[in-house]
C-alpha cells in the first residue's frame, strides 16, 4: 500500500521541493497552503507522478484546517507522513524595536500553527498505532543571534515540541523527527525583509547557501528509513556555516 504524506506550506521553498522529492517515490501527497492557484499548478504537474489533492487553509485557522482535513477522498484519509514545514520570519530588529504584528506572526504560525496541524492528524496515528511526524526546524531553534529574539523562540519552541511529541507519542509507536536546516536559499529572507529583495539576496552572497532540494532529500532519506529507524533530530548548515554568526564568505 502506498504512503500519504499531508506537507504544510507545499507551495514554495522546502515544501515545494519536499512535494517534488517525494512525488518521484510514488508517495501520494496532500499539499497545503493559502495560495490557491500555486498549489493547483504544482498539483497538475506532480499528477504524472503520484496522486495529490490539495487543501487550501491558514495553519493559524484551526477551524479551517479541522474542516479542510476531515474533507479530505477517502483515498487520502489515511496520513502516513505529516511534515509541518509552514512557518516564517518577520523581521530582524532587536527586542525593544520589535513590532508585536511581526510577532504574533511568527508565534501563531511557527508554533501554534504546527500545534492545529498536529493535533489534527495524531488521533487517527494513535488510533492505528503507526504515523512519521517530521518538523522543520531551524538551527536558530539550537542557537539564538543578534535581532533573532522573537524567531528564534518560535523555532526553540518547535525543537521542544519536537522533543515533546516524541516521548508523548512513543508508546503509539509513532516516530518524530526534525529537521533543522541552517542557511537555506528560498523566499524566507525576503518574506522576513517584506519584500526586499536586495537586502534578502545579500543574506545569501558570497557563499554557497544550501538549496530547498538539498533540505528535500534529507527529507526522503528520513521517511524512507526501516520504521524501527527515527531520525530523531538533524541539523544541516552549508559547508560555509559554522554558526548562526559565522559563515565563510568570500
Amino acid at each position: 500500500m502506498k504512503k500519504t504524506a499531508l506537507i504544510t506550506g507545499a507551495t514554495s521553498g522546502i515544501g515545494e521541493a519536499t512535494a517534488r522529492e517525494l512525488a518521484k517515490m510514488n508517495i501520494h501527497l496532500i499539499l497545503c497552503g493559502r495560495r490557491e492557484d500555486a498549489l493547483e499548478k504544482l498539483s497538475a504537474e506532480l499528477s504524472s507522478q503520484t496522486k495529490v489533492t490539495t487543501l487550501k487553509f491558514d495553519v493559524r485557522n484551526k477551524e479551517e484546517i479541522n474542516n479542510q482535513i476531515n474533507s479530505l477522498p477517502q483515498d487520502f484519509k489515511q496520513i502516513d507522513i505529516l511534515i509541518n514545514n509552514a512557518g516564517n520570519a518577520h523581521g530582524l530588529d532587536p527586542i525593544q524595536d520589535g513590532d508585536t504584528e511581526d510577532w504574533d506572526a511568527m508565534i501563531d504560525i511557527n508554533v501554534k500553527g504546527l500545534l492545529y496541524v498536529t493535533k489534527a492528524i495524531i488521533p487517527q496515528m494513535t488510533e492505528r498505532g503507526s504515523g512519521h511526524i517530521i518538523n522543520i526546524g531551524s538551527t536558530a531553534g539550537k542557537e539564538v543571534y543578534p535581532n533573532g529574539n522573537v524567531y528564534c523562540a518560535s523555532k526553540f519552541a518547535v525543537d521542544a515540541l519536537n522533543q515533546g511529541m516524541r516521548i508523548d507519542l512513543n508508546k503509539a509507536g509513532i516516530r518524530v523527527g526534525a529537521v533543522n536546516p541552517g542557511l537555506t536559499h528560498t523566499g524566507f529572507s525576503n518574506v522576513r525583509f517584506k519584500g526586499d529583495d536586495e537586502k534578502a539576496e545579500n543574506v545569501y552572497k558570497g557563499f554557497d547557501p544550501l538549496q530547498p532540494e538539498d533540505i528535500a532529500e534529507i527529507i526522503a532519506f528520513v521517511v524512507t528509513r526501516p520504521y524501527h529507524v527515527n531520525i530523531a533530530d538533524l541539523t544541516v548548515m552549508p559547508t560555509a556555516q559554522a554558526s548562526s554568526t559565522i559563515v565563510n564568505k568570500n
